[in-house]
Order: structure tokens, then sequence, then C-alpha cells
């Protein structure tokens, strides 16, 4: 891996740390507005809805006048974005901060981007696994540096508001803009053709993406993938605090292993999986497990049987994503990256918008055991789009690398 490599990861993991700061407390924050779960689940998908738009358009950009220019306007997005959301005094101007951090918010397309032009073939999956491992460790930090601003912010005008976490998460933000601007160079080196009309970069890239040889089945898989995913991370959180009767510092607690597993996973586990399994054998492996993980999560009311299933979930679902991000570069053409990636990140927004209002429409917060529901829902919808998965393995590579 080379130097640009490494700064464009660094990027990805000061970017995910960002992100993740605001996961322990964006459920929470809808409450301080007195928000029910379905109005908190609109909090959720705001952001993704309007990155389901904005990403394959800041994408074609991105192989249209390079990758750096549209990275740094994303960030600068997500700086004045969560600025908003933390200094907020009405739940309106929290949906139109996360609805702006939404539509500037392409980054993660644009990073793969420039991993697929600073990476050979042969080391692509290993390159989005330590991509991936920098978001896992930004899932270490970022929740125990949001817990550390709710401590802090009790001694200020904040006092207790969850909105501390969005204002430190600006400042990381800012601080991954900063690198942008100064050491990420230009790592697009064929440029693609100007667009003839809007709809080259818009939501006409949508329909053809699910045309394309090899990438529409795994945009399909992306989608459903992640809709099962959405609906078990708006559960997850009131299923631990209302049914489990665990408080905020163990939630926090609980992100901190999941970023540990999937660290190890991904920056260890995936370089040797590769070298024995084909890489849809890992995807298989990884949604199986995900799907009997969901299942068996709310069987039992109690906190450690609860931690056990979600160790086994976490080892194996943080091989998901890298291996569905590598089948489609691999797949796509080298000026075609950008597109092809955020057409990808295009279609898990928008599953990402889907999943929390379904799993909003399932729980009722007069009956918390209504929130296991989406649990069990997830899994089998998981289970059945590893199956649709296997039956179409001859539609898409898969050979080992």
């Amino acid at each position: 891996m080379n130097r640009n490599f490494w700064i464009i990861a660094l990027i990805s993991f000061i970017n995910a740390l960002s992100f993740t700061i605001l996961i322990p407390v964006l459920y929470l924050y809808g409450k301080q507005f007195n928000l029910d779960d379905f109005q908190i689940s609109f909090i959720f998908a705001i952001y993704a809805i309007s990155q389901f738009f904005a990403t394959p358009i800041i994408g074609k950009l991105s192989d249209r006048f390079g990758r750096k220019p549209l990275l740094i306007i994303s960030l600068a997005g997500t700086v004045i974005a969560n600025f908003m959301a933390g200094t907020a005094t009405t739940a309106a101007l929290l949906f139109f901060a996360r609805f702006l951090d939404g539509i500037t918010g392409g980054n993660a397309s644009v990073a793969q981007a420039v991993i697929s032009d600073v990476t050979s073939p042969e080391n692509r999956a290993k390159a989005f696994g330590i991509n991936g491992a920098a978001f896992g460790l930004g899932f270490i930090l970022g929740p125990a540096i949001s817990l550390l601003a709710q401590k802090a912010a009790l001694n200020t005008p904040l006092g207790k508001s969850f909105g501390a976490s969005f204002l430190v998460s600006s400042v990381i933000a800012a601080i991954a803009l900063f690198l942008t601007i100064f050491f990420l160079p230009e790592t697009l080196k064929t440029k693609a053709k100007k667009a003839k009309n809007i709809f080259d970069i818009g939501l006409e890239q949508l329909i053809k993406g699910l045309f394309m040889p090899k990438i529409g089945i795994l945009l399909i898989v992306n989608f459903l993938t992640g809709m099962t995913f959405t609906v078990f991370t708006f559960a997850f959180q009131p299923y631990f605090l209302a049914v489990l009767k665990q408080n905020s510092d163990s939630l926090t607690l609980m992100f901190f292993m999941f970023g540990v597993l999937a660290v190890i996973v991904q920056t260890l586990g995936i370089a040797q999986m590769t070298k024995r399994l084909q890489l849809a054998e890992i995807l298989f492996l990884g949604l199986f497990i995900r799907s009997l993980s969901f299942v068996l999560m709310p069987i039992w009311e109690n906190i450690y049987y609860f931690v056990a299933v979600c160790i086994l979930f976490s080892l194996f679902n943080s091989v998901v994503q890298p291996m569905i991000s590598a089948l489609i570069s691999l797949n796509a053409k080298p000026e075609e990256q950008g597109t092809v990636l955020g057409l990808n990140s295009s279609y898990l927004s928008a599953s990402n918008a889907f999943g929390p209002i379904i799993a909003g429409l399932m729980v009722h917060q007069s009956n918390p055991q209504s929130y296991g529901y989406p649990l069990y829902f997830a899994g089998v919808c998981t289970f059945l789009v590893l199956i649709f998965l296997f039956l179409k393995r001859e539609t898409y590579s898969y050979q080992k690398l």
C-alpha cells in the first residue's frame, strides 16, 4: 500500500470518527425534542434519503472533476451540518441539519474511489478491508468521545444536551477537511467525458446501474443487506435501553466492543480469509451468521446472553460490506470507479432510509417487547437475501484473488 492510500485511510478514519460519535446519541437526542419512536426514525431516514439522491451525483462528478474537490465539498457540508444540529433549538432545525449532512455526504464513496485509484486489483479486497477497519476504529473511539463530550458539557451552557456530541463531530470533520485540502493529492488519472445532460449524473444512473453486467446484482444485494442491517441498528438502541434495562454508558461500551471486533476482523481476518476462500464465500458466511444472530438476539431477555450473541454477530458482520464493495470495484472499469461506487453508496443510503421507518412502524413505546420484532424481521430477511445471492452467484464475479 502506498502513501496516498494511507492518507485516505487516515481521512476515512477521522470521517468515521465524526460519524460514529453520533451513533449512541441520535436516538436519545430525538427524545430530547420530545419525539416518539416513529418520528425519530425519520431523523435516521432523512439523512439516508438525501444521501440516496446526492451520492451518485457526487460520484459522477468525482469522475469528471477529480476526487479531491468533491471530497472537500462533502466534508465541509458535514462540518456545517453537525454544528447546526449541535446548536439546534427545535426539531425542525435538527431535521434540516441531518438533511444537509446527507445531501453533501458523499465522502465515503469518493474515499472508496480514491482507494480504487491507488491500489492494484489483487490488493483491492485487502484495501477495502483496511478502510473498513478505519471505520471500525472510529466505532471504538467515536462512542467513547461522545460519552466524554456529554460529561464535559454538564459544566457548560449545553448542560445535559446531547448536542455536545454533534459539536465535537463537527470539529473532527474539520480536521479531515484540513488533511484533504493540504495533504491529499488528486488521484484520478483518467477523467470521464463531460456529461451531456443532468440525467447522466442524476437519477437515470440509478436505473442504469441495475443493468450493468455483474454490477447490477451486487447493487441489489447491497440495498437489501443494508435495509435489514438498518432495521437492526434502529431497533438495537431502544431494545438495549428499554427491554434489557441498560443505560447510555453501557450502550457506549457495546459500541466500543463492536468497534474492537470489527477492527480485528477487517485488518487481520479478511487478509487470511481471502487466502483460503473466494470473496463470495466470505460474503455468504458473513450474511449467514448475521441472519442467525438477528434471530437469536431477542429470544432471551438477558444482558449476558445478548452480549454473547452480539460478539458472534460483530465478528462475522464485519466482512459483509468490504466484500460487497470489493466485488463491485473489481467489476467496474477504472474510469467508472467513482460512478459505480457512488451508485453503491446511493443504494446503501436508500436502504438506510427504509430500514428505520420499517422498524419504527413495528415498535410501540407502550409495549417494550415490540422492540424485538424488528430483530426477528431483519434475521429472516437477511437469510432470504443470502439465498438470493447464492442462487445468482453465476451472474457476478466471485473469483479467488
